[in-house]
């Protein structure tokens, strides 16, 4: 079975309401063994409708997990993790954080693709939604090859554009966008990154995670050995959703173990 979620938000990210506390009683009431809370961090996120900045108070934050840490530390085992919404650019200023505190595990994503969220209609009413979603993509491996990228573990939620497509993934056939695929994931590979395998897509409807599995399959034909499993959850309801599902689909694609980061470094737990 699953027993951790490495990717969860709380009050402390622009986008819940939940506070972390409240995060940390459910994963112990779900029986998690290990969390790692995953806050976000996009800078130079574009005014949008709702008001979101995804801007972080990283020292307070780390002070209240800390304290947490120690007060559920006989019950489970709670990590220090961010999510950093990667454009080429930012990499200096991702470092400058990285090495300034004291993170087991960070996720780099991608949100913004030419200034807009995929989240937001716009996106598709602009690009459609395979011409977008490539360029979502392309927007990926643009991120993994600039020199100065911050050292990210695994990147995160890697087809997160398909969440947010007026038909979901009922368009997406991997055969499509092969190439680019192949590239970023044989890039990550020889980067010793790895991929997140983020349940969320259940919850968004795709009937699938996040990477489509047709994007861990190759993954692994490749020789991917690296995946962390998260929930995405932003509210304590959506904590390590749909795990029994998620775990038939690894064993499915023979998919034995997962990966969790301590101190930033992979430790394999089977499955």
């Amino acid at each position: 079975m699953i027993y951790t979620d490495c990717h969860l938000h709380s009050s402390f990210s622009i986008d819940s309401k939940a506070p972390l506390e409240s995060m940390v009683k459910r994963g112990f009431e779900l029986g998690l063994q290990t969390m790692c809370i995953t806050e976000h961090s996009d800078y130079d996120y574009p005014e949008n409708s709702e008001g979101l900045d995804f801007l972080l108070d990283f020292d307070a934050y780390k002070n209240e997990l800390f304290r947490l840490k120690e007060l559920y530390a006989p019950k489970i085992e709670l990590l220090f993790g961010i999510e950093m919404g990667l454009m080429p650019y930012l990499g200096p200023r991702y470092k400058e954080i990285a090495t300034a505190y004291p993170f087991d595990f960070i996720i780099g994503s991608s949100h913004l693709v030419e200034g807009i969220d995929p989240y937001e209609p716009e996106y598709y009413e602009r690009y459609g939604s395979k011409q977008g979603l490539l360029k979502y993509f392309e927007s990926i491996y643009n991120n993994i090859t600039t020199p100065d990228m911050v050292d990210f573990d695994v990147y995160g939620h890697l087809d997160y554009a398909v969440r947010y497509a007026p038909e979901k993934n009922t368009f997406f056939n991997f055969s499509d966008y092969q190439e680019i695929i192949d590239e970023i994931l044989k890039l990550l590979i020889r980067k010793d990154k790895g991929i997140e395998v983020n349940a969320s897509g259940y919850k968004a409807g795709l009937g699938v995670p996040n990477p489509h599995p047709d994007i861990l399959r190759r993954y692994k034909e490749l020789g991917g050995e690296i995946l962390t499993i998260g929930s995405d959850a932003h509210m304590p309801e959506h904590m390590a959703y749909d795990y029994e599902k998620l775990y038939q689909l690894l064993l499915s694609l023979n998919i034995k173990s997962y990966t969790i980061f301590r101190n930033r470094k992979p430790v394999e737990i089977t499955l």
